[in-house]
């Protein structure tokens, strides 16, 4: 959500004046549009990085309390669980410094936070699901300190009004139910932003929910949840279910669930906080004393704080974001469908490929979005999640066709066109591209590497699954500080 909140009891009135202020906002924001009173002209990119901390045995650590006081850094942030951290690193144009300054920068940032974290007993690990993660861990217990996370785990329990089910079938079964939120702190992500100018705001959501699956299967990196192999990335079920406040009666209804992929292509971003506003109740009404109608009359520009909140509690895997920056507002697609990890360096490469493969889907003269069902590209992330880097997609022109035939032939000559137009020469664009096609090549990436590695240790060590887990850990932690990208790490 990225806003304080505190703890609070609400009221009948307080979702009632909540509703009139989400619609004055919305009001509000309708006039911006027509207005046209955004920021584009320099457009940047950013960059968020969810991560898991873990105890010298590759346990999880409780500890994010004491390592944020460690690291003293305002770009780090709490997020649900007591095992996860954030970092924000600050947005740049896409093609600033030079082919490995943005890779320094975060390097610079996570290896300062790692010896900060090593002082009080932790360890940083970026990875979609951490595989020592015990279904124990993330009790009430584990939940984070800060209030809006209790809160939310309070509305949506009262939401939903029994405990949330849990059920992920892949080389194991996982059937279990939990009654906080707490699982979805199991799913730590790399999300991706770009700015975009409000009239080609829809065609790049469009383009970003297009390629969700393509992006899941090629960078999938969540095989393990509770001691079990689920999907290649499980983290795409666990989120869903694990914010849901529907039970089964009101799913048959056709309510919508808040982690989401969408029902339909979008003509303008004004769709997506309309859609939000008028299938999602509130779950944390909380007002603003500002009248956005009024401040935009006097020249000002207005917070929207109810329209964002809100927002902010619909997961979608794209998501609108509104903000204001220098006194400027400006919109974002803002990807979330990817985990965190490998490495740094698996991590650009992704962003290299969205970036730029988003960019010539837009460009081109018939969109993708045209000779695509938006259900086809729904059922893409799903089989995409469940098979990772061997799964069969839907493309316009191919039909279904193995992942890596996709990208090789048509995708990534379109990423490469893109970034160029970008502005991004070849000696930054080939290295970084270079990395996804040589996970196409090879057919290995984090998930593949981490059920690979967890089966040869459990064989050759004779080892039970907990401790092959815990092994498999350690050893991707050591080769994740190497940064050499996940597709050249050994199994043995």
């Amino acid at each position: 959500m990225g806003r304080d909140v505190p703890a609070k009891v609400f009221t009948r009135e307080d979702r009632r004046r909540y509703r009139i202020k989400m619609q004055a906002c919305l009001d509000a924001f309708a006039q911006m549009l027509r207005d046209s009173r955004f920021e584009f002209e320099r457009p940047q990119v950013g960059l968020e990085i969810e991560l898991n901390l873990a105890d010298a045995e590759g346990r999880p650590a409780m500890r994010s309390t004491d390592v944020l006081e460690a690291i003293a850094d305002p770009a780090w942030a709490t997020e649900l669980g007591r095992f996860n951290l954030e970092i924000n690193i600050p947005p740049r144009r896409l093609t600033a410094g030079g082919p490995d300054d943005w890779e320094q920068e975060i390097r610079d940032a996570l290896n300062h936070a790692e010896e900060r974290a090593a002082a009080v007993g932790a360890h940083l690990i970026m990875v979609g699901i951490l595989p020592t993660l015990r279904q124990p861990d993330v009790g009430e217990a584990a939940l984070s300190e800060d209030p809006r996370y209790r809160l939310l785990n309070e509305q949506v329990f009262a939401a939903r009004g029994e405990d949330l089910k849990i059920a992920v079938d892949g080389v194991d079964r996982l059937r279990t139910y939990a009654d906080t939120i707490t699982p979805e702190a199991a799913c730590t992500s790399t999300q991706f932003h770009l700015q975009v100018s409000p009239d080609e705001f829809a065609g790049y959501w469009n383009a970003a929910q297009a390629i969700a699956g393509v992006q899941v299967a090629l960078a999938a990196n969540s095989p393990f949840l509770f001691g079990k192999e689920l999907w290649h990335e499980t983290r795409i079920p666990l989120f869903e279910q694990a914010t849901d406040t529907r039970s089964d009666e009101i799913k048959v209804q056709g309510v919508r669930p808040r982690v989401w992929f969408g029902e339909r292509w979008i003509n303008s971003v004004f769709d997506l906080f309309e859609e939000n506003v008028r299938y999602f109740p509130a779950l944390l009404p909380l007002c603003d004393d500002q009248d956005p109608l009024q401040t935009l009359d006097g020249g000002d520009i207005p917070e929207l704080a109810e329209l964002t909140l809100h927002n902010g509690t619909i997961y979608r895997w794209n998501r609108p974001v509104y903000a204001i920056d220098h006194d400027k507002p400006h919109l974002r697609v803002e990807n979330r469908v990817l985990p965190a990890g490998p490495t740094v360096a698996d991590v650009l490469a992704n962003g290299a490929f969205y970036y730029g493969l988003t960019r010539a889907l837009v460009d081109e003269e018939r969109p993708v979005w045209s000779r695509m069902s938006f259900s086809a590209a729904e059922d893409n992330l799903h089989a995409a999640a469940r098979n990772g880097i061997d799964a069969r997609l839907y493309w316009p022109g191919m039909g279904e066709v193995p992942v890596v035939e996709l990208v090789l032939r048509r995708l990534l000559p379109l990423a490469h066109q893109g970034l160029e137009r970008s502005g991004m020469d070849a000696a930054w664009r080939e290295p970084l591209l270079g990395i996804i096609e040589q996970r196409c090549i090879t057919g290995r990436n984090g998930a593949v590497w981490q059920k690979e590695m967890f089966h040869h240790i459990a064989d050759s060590a004779h080892v039970g699954s907990r401790e092959a887990l815990r092994r498999m850990t350690r050893q991707y932690s050591d080769y994740m500080h190497l940064n050499a990208p996940v597709h050249t790490w050994p199994v043995d």
